[in-house]
């Protein structure tokens, strides 16, 4: 169970840990949170406490910045308080890239707007379960640092839940596992079919394709 409450260094520790599986190596995965704020609290103890892979390697960075909130759909995020993740992609050409962020219940509605592509950039969250939400992290990052063919996404877990950190850390479990975009596609449209229906329209409608 994940105690919100810590504050101990290790929680907040921003130092990136490798873990490798058998075949160490490719494919790579970067999974990263506490991206901004105190969303810390509710997604960093998801980094310290996930196992390797079977395969390949996952690196973890538990909580990249703690500070001012600067929105990762800002270019100067990934230019500033965010940088690390970038100098972590370019460092480990990750195939796969998660990251992890926490929302209140308040702006649930405005995360998965329909018109958001329209006001941000990117698609409208889709509630996977208890308040488990995938979407697409911000262009910059994705465009800029990834080829087409990569999984770039990001959770949003309800703050203060804990059937969503939970439900988040066997969501995880599932990633790190995948060697490529389709291996989570296929996740998807096992369990979530109506979501993986939508999660494949806003990726082509985010492509043009």
């Amino acid at each position: 169970m994940v105690n919100r409450n810590i504050t101990s260094n290790k929680l907040k520790t921003n130092d990136l840990k490798v873990h490798e599986g058998e075949d160490n190596g490719s494919p790579s995965r970067l999974f990263v949170a506490g991206l901004h704020g105190d969303e810390w609290r509710d997604t960093s103890e998801l980094l310290h406490t996930i196992s390797p892979p079977e395969n390949g390697t996952l690196a973890v960075i538990p909580m990249v910045n703690d500070g001012e909130y600067i929105s990762t759909l800002d270019e100067q995020y990934y230019t500033s308080v965010g940088s690390r993740i970038i100098d972590a992609v370019n460092s480990l050409h990750p195939n796969i890239y998660v990251e992890l962020h926490s929302y209140s219940v308040d702006n649930f509605a405005k995360l998965t707007d329909e018109g958001r592509i329209n006001k941000t950039g990117v698609p409208a969250y889709i509630e996977l379960k208890d308040g488990v939400l995938l979407g697409s992290v911000a262009p910059y990052i994705r465009l800029k640092h990834f080829p087409m063919d990569a999984l770039c996404i990001s959770f949003e877990i309800q703050k203060n839940s804990e059937r969503s950190i939970h439900f988040a850390a066997k969501l995880l479990d599932v990633v790190k596992n995948c060697v490529s975009r389709d291996d989570f596609i296929e996740y998807l449209e096992d369990k979530f079919p109506l979501q993986a229906k939508k999660a494949i329209e806003n990726y082509k409608s985010f492509y043009g394709l």
